[in-house]
């Protein structure tokens, strides 16, 4: 081995207090630079001095090339792996952490070798939820192997095939003539006279590094990989280890959701029960979040699903939007779904379909066990399904609000929607809606109707708890794109803001958003200092298919500026690029939330907030009254009461007193079943029954979550968090 090395480089004195940025009085703890620097980094390790020790370098690369590395020998005892690993995490952490904040950077990646993390099982996890670092992990190989360009290897095995196919795994060794080498007698003997080049740790970490950004895409973020047959590769086909450690997902949920998880888990195990899921868009949406994070789930606890989503079109998006406006009663009644639209359509699923029914396919026999179409864009499957699999169970799920008092007008733009879609989705085993008043028409058979809320994900980029560091960046991060966009920025930290994270839909009630605030600010007129006065923020991603987004951001625009133009520089209005901590720390350092919805299917985007900490000021519509407390949690209105929700924002930004206890009850009062874990349960559970046991379920509109726990021996206990299961009557 080579002699410890320390890190060589070292950070400016006189950067860090050009950086440094006036930190409000009322947070005096809060970390502030106005810029962190991105960085990513390489991590190696091997056992040296006789397995006495165990040298670990680290490399540090700014995405062009290597700044600076450091390696260093801890202690050593392959006798006791829990607590040498123990030593090998904080090491690793205590390291990366102490650079960062010496040179004022953001580490955002780190390439792992495999070799470390069978040494330190949960190295991964903790990069992830303590240092925010996506880990990706490579097989790193301790001598040189050839090039991945060479001419002479002609069969490549896919990157998203899986994690089954490790880094480097289908590269050659190098090996050279044993005369070549200087001093050859350190080397294990080869075959003959040929010998394999060593590569030393530093070189390892190094490798590791360089690896590790090419999995990031030019904003920095995580780049989103489909495999064969659209397949989404969810964590680059398992290479990006974001949660190793089962026990943290444990620690989300309660006892009886954990036990009935891992006994359908074990069932679908000893069955080896394939599932798979169907949706539009591999990002951007609430669907295309939950299905990550299910399936990063599914992937720990060794539970065979596969996710699909259908090559994009962007005339088929645009019609599937005007489904979905239309259905929810928000588009303009002129709207229609006109013939060359429906051929259109059903032109697409069939072209994609085909390449899921043709041999070798997951829709083809011999594929998944179980089928679950997701949402309005994709239920022309269920009929080509049907025919190639006549008995594959096939579970629809509907995600939005489906007007049902307007489906049976006759000669309505909803009734023509409805009945195009329900020719394809009554041919489904199953129906899952959410659990909410009037959204399944009368046309579903009850027998067939079963309840699921929407779900998120605790321990995911979107909801994990992030260091002061971290927080700091990703807020430096959205400054910088206000700036960029010439738009107003937040004055955080010494300015509070309220906040509504959306997307630019006409659904998301935006204008009453506005109208609430000016209101408020009418209120607060004279009762708090000019600096106390709160900003606000609207942002959200957009997704994939929701061509809307461009013409309600304009709508917002023209109406701050204009009506609103008294308030118009204390309003901040964002799209936000895809980067899940980004939202999480504008809705973590936010005072409360907004909600305002005018129509509205689950909206989990509530949870996430009650989760943090927030109360939320919330419209009586849709799923938000379910998770929801009034006066506990938060409040909930009748959509356009403006007048009530300013003087809830009111009570909530003067009443000290009332904001911590409101804090406290909607931090502590979150259900399982609206978290992945709880979620995840549902869907084995409809395998294990359908595949395992060979039932075909006629819930008659029962809640999911209360037949699984049900049929695992695991009931609901007293006190236990829940959905209110009262006064619900979804058809309409």
């Amino acid at each position: 081995m080579a002699p410890p090395h320390k890190f060589q480089s070292k950070g400016s004195e006189v950067l860090r207090r050009r950086l440094s940025s006036v930190v409000s009085a009322k947070r005096p703890n809060v970390t502030s630079y106005s810029h962190l620097t991105p960085m990513w980094a390489g991590i190696a390790g091997t056992p040296v001095n006789n397995n006495t020790g165990y040298e670990v370098a680290i490399s540090i690369h700014d995405s062009v090339y290597n700044t600076d590395f450091a390696s260093s020998v801890v202690p050593y005892d392959p006798t006791e792996p829990e607590s040498q690993a123990e030593l090998i995490e904080k090491h690793v952490l205590d390291t990366i952490r102490k650079f960062s904040q010496e040179h004022l950077c953001k580490f955002l990646g780190a390439g792992v070798t495999l070799s470390l993390l069978r040494e330190a099982p949960n190295l991964c996890t903790r990069l992830w939820l303590d240092l925010d670092i996506v880990p990706v992990v490579f097989n790193i190989k301790p001598f040189h192997t050839d090039s991945l360009t060479s001419r002479n290897i002609k069969h490549r095995i896919s990157s998203t095939t899986g994690s089954y196919v490790p880094s480097g795994a289908e590269t050659p060794t190098v090996y050279v003539d044993a005369a070549q080498l200087g001093d050859s007698g350190k080397l294990s003997s080869g075959v003959g006279q040929k010998l394999p080049i060593p590569r030393t740790v530093d070189e390892q970490a190094d490798s590791a590094a360089r690896k590790c950004i090419m999995y990031f895409g030019p904003n920095n973020n995580p780049r989103l990989q489909i495999g064969p047959r659209n397949q989404v590769a969810v964590d680059a086909g398992g290479k990006i280890h974001l949660l190793d450690d089962l026990d943290e997902y444990r620690k989300t949920v309660g006892k009886g959701t954990w036990s009935a998880v891992n006994k359908l888990a074990d069932e679908l195990r000893e069955k080896k029960i394939k599932m798979g899921f169907f949706s539009s868009t591999p990002q951007g949406g609430g669907v295309a979040l939950m299905r990550h994070a299910l399936i990063r789930f599914f992937t720990a606890i060794d539970v065979d699903c596969a996710w699909y989503v259908p090559n994009p079109s962007p005339s088929v998006f645009r019609t599937t939007k005007n489904n979905h406006n239309i259905l929810q009663g928000v588009a303009d009644p002129s709207l229609r779904l006109t013939k060359e639209q429906k051929e259109n359509f059903d032109a697409w699923i069939l072209k994609n379909g085909l390449r899921w029914t043709a041999e070798g396919g997951p829709l083809a026999p011999g594929g998944v066990d179980i089928a679950f179409i997701d949402d309005p864009q994709m239920p022309g499957l269920i009929p080509l399904i049907k025919k190639v699999r006549p008995d594959l169970p096939i579970i629809y799920r509907s995600h939005i609000e489906i007007r049902s008092d307007l489906v049976h007008i006759n000669g309505s733009p909803q009734q023509e929607v409805w009945q195009y879609l329900w020719n394809n989705i009554q041919h489904a085993d199953l129906f899952i809606s959410h659990p909410v008043n009037k959204f399944v028409p009368s046309d579903v058979p009850p027998e067939k109707l079963t309840l699921l809320g929407a779900a998120t994900d605790w321990l995911d980029g979107l909801n994990k708890e992030l260091a002061p560091w971290d927080t700091q960046f990703y807020m430096g991060e959205f400054r910088n794109l206000c700036v960029k966009e010439k738009m107003n920025e937040l004055g955080w930290p010494a300015r509070e803001y309220i906040v509504q994270i959306a997307r630019f839909d006409p659904s998301k009630g935006i204008p009453n958003v506005i109208d609430s605030y000016a209101r408020f600010r009418e209120l607060l007129d004279g009762k708090v200092s000019e600096d106390e006065i709160p900003q606000l923020l609207i942002c959200g991603h957009g997704a994939v298919d929701d061509p809307d987004a461009s013409i309600i951001y304009d709508q917002v625009g023209n109406l701050v500026h204009n009506k609103y133009s008294k308030y118009s520089k204390d309003i901040v209005y964002m799209r936000c690029p895809p980067s899940d901590q980004l939202l999480n720390v504008l809705m973590a350092n936010s005072k409360f939330a907004l909600q305002l919805s005018s129509r509205e299917g689950f909206e989990v985007k509530v949870s996430e907030a009650l989760h943090a900490g927030k109360p939320v000021i919330a419209s009586r519509t849709g799923g938000i009254p379910l998770q929801i407390e009034h006066g506990k949690s938060g409040y909930l209105v009748d959509v356009g009461d403006n007048d009530t929700v300013a003087k809830h924002m009111f009570d909530l930004y003067t009443d000290d007193d009332l904001y911590d206890e409101m804090s406290e009850y909607a931090r502590t009062h979150v259900s399982d079943e609206v978290g992945t874990v709880g979620n995840a349960a549902a869907w084995m559970y409809l395998a294990v029954m359908y595949c395992s046991r060979g039932t075909h379920l006629q819930p008659k509109g029962a809640w999911l979550n209360d037949l699984l726990r049900a049929e695992t021996g695991d009931p609901y206990v007293q006190g236990e968090p829940r959905l209110p299961r009262a006064s619900l009557n979804v058809q309409g």
